[in-house]
């Protein structure tokens, strides 16, 4: 696909932009990765690419999350952060950001329900309270279990900006990772959700919104609204080494 090579030269152009010293011409070099877990198929497509073209070095991933990995490249900690939103504006100071892809957040109900569409309006008054039952939108008479991700996601971030829900939505359950709020969607009949498409499979239903559903040509052709960027974070007018990998 042309937008995964777009994605994977962009890849290789951060780390190739950088001055890379080893210690030693046979020695394996590594890349390390730190950050968001909705960005966990992109940044495994990429380093995947990555390596096939460059046998010496390893990229590794740490999931842990969008906050943890920004504060992990300031720190020195990891060479590149994954971040699902954008830089803050203290953030930006000293670090910077290249959108690698836009992804579409899937708004998620269990494979159940029979509400298969939704306006960006009604998400947004399921999630602040004023719509608390399914009956409401064409379901069955039941409460709606809003659940969602912590503060510091930038899944979250994205959904609520779209939404225009920052800071007032009543979530039901809060919770630290995509593949855990899929797998509470699946099995909580009146649950509603929302996850990185890339993470969304059968065991949950995603939702059209407005009338669109999340599609690889709806996200990048607007038309899906909600959506935000995936980027790799790294330091200002810091280059990048390659060290020797150390046996764990």
């Amino acid at each position: 696909m042309k937008t995964s090579r777009i994605m994977s030269a962009a890849f290789a152009l951060i780390l190739a932009a950088s001055s890379m010293t080893g210690c030693g011409e046979t020695a394996e070099k590594s890349v390390s990765t730190d950050g968001s877990t909705s960005m966990e198929k992109v940044i495994g497509y990429l380093s995947e690419a990555y390596m096939a073209d460059n046998a010496d070095v390893k990229v590794t991933y740490n999931p842990t999350g969008l906050g943890a990995g920004i504060q992990a490249v300031q720190e020195g900690r990891c060479d590149i952060g994954l971040s699902s939103r954008n830089l803050k504006d203290e953030e930006a100071q000293n670090l910077k950001a290249e959108v690698v892809a836009i992804d579409g957040i899937a708004v998620i109900v269990n494979t159940s329900n029979t509400v298969t569409d939704l306006t960006v309006d009604e998400i947004a008054q399921i999630y602040t309270g004023e719509i608390t039952n399914w009956n409401e939108l064409g379901g069955k008479d039941s409460p709606i279990v809003c659940i969602g991700r912590e503060a510091a996601s930038g899944t979250r971030d994205g959904f609520e900006s779209v939404t225009g829900t920052s800071d007032n939505c009543k979530y039901s359950q809060e919770l630290t990772s995509t593949g855990d709020v899929v797998q509470t969607g699946s099995t909580n009949p009146n649950a509603i959700g929302y996850a990185s498409l890339a993470s969304v499979g059968d065991t949950v239903t995603a939702v059209s919104v407005d009338g669109v559903y999340p599609t690889n040509e709806t996200i990048l052709n607007g038309s899906y609204k909600i959506q935000r960027n995936f980027n790799l974070v790294t330091k200002k007018d810091k280059a990048l080494q390659r060290n020797s990998m150390t046996s764990v």
